[in-house]
């Protein structure tokens, strides 16, 4: 694209069951930028992440989604994944039966499609991105996200990301709930997926992740808004002072 933007949002209105969630977002995302979305439990930052990964329960009333320059909102979520887009789930669910390695080997041909690489390749891919997130080759023998740790299903998510190499990686609070070791490790993989023609945006509630993976932009949600953006400090001033001034500067 020549204006190099991988994701534009305009006005996005979003209701589930006719009650409003998302209140006209505005959010644009170029190629090389990394931007934080920031909010308390409840202000729509998950929402957003399902709405763009096509999740039919959300309803879009107004407002225009662009990936790529074509509209998103057109597209089957099987479609936006083979366009480059890969959402990171918040709570990842176990699919019994369903080898680790049969899975991504499946994954990575589907989404990447022509571009898939052989037998050979994959392998030398996969064991690059595993000794990037220090996982053990045994995990591919396991089934997918079946009796795994909380770290362990956060780790897998981003292996995903890194074989499937993503357009925009949408990642839904994928540091909750891990310890220093794994944040570090899962900030790792993020940084190594980041290149200068894919985009990503982080959801989070914490500036921690943000100590690993510097933000180009913070964004701050409340009440369905992004009612202010900023720099990586913005992350540093909302961790030191949460979002009362912020609510209080939107009354």
């Amino acid at each position: 694209m020549s204006d190099n933007v991988i994701l534009r949002i305009n006005n996005l209105h979003v209701s589930i069951e006719d009650t409003a969630i998302l209140n006209g977002i505005d959010l644009e995302i170029k190629a090389g930028e990394v931007h934080a979305l920031m909010g308390r439990n409840g202000s729509g930052k998950s929402t957003l992440a399902n709405v763009l990964m096509g999740h039919p329960t959300y309803e879009i009333t107004d407002g225009t989604i662009e990936f790529l320059g074509e509209d998103l909102t057109e597209m089957e979520p099987w479609e936006r994944a083979r366009a480059g887009v890969f959402l990171s789930f918040q709570y990842p669910q176990a699919v019994p039966g369903l080898q680790v390695g049969n899975f991504l080997r499946k994954s990575v041909q589907a989404i990447r499609g022509e571009n898939a690489p052989g037998a050979r390749d994959f392998r030398t891919e996969l064991n690059t991105a595993m000794s990037e997130l220090n996982v053990d080759k045994q995990f591919l023998g396991r089934y997918v996200n079946d009796g795994f740790s909380g770290g362990e299903k956060k780790r897998f998510e981003i292996l995903q990301l890194l074989l499937n190499q993503p357009r925009l990686a949408v990642l839904d609070e994928t540091d909750s709930g891990l310890d220093i070791d794994a944040l570090q490790t899962v900030a790792k993989g993020i940084n190594a997926s980041t290149t200068s023609e894919s985009g990503c945006l982080i959801i989070t509630h914490y500036q921690r992740i943000l100590d690993h993976v510097k933000p180009s932009h913070v964004h701050i949600m409340i009440d369905g808004k992004i009612v202010k953006t900023g720099g990586a400090d913005l992350a540093l001033e909302v961790e030191a002072k949460g979002y009362e001034w912020l609510s209080a500067e939107n009354d």
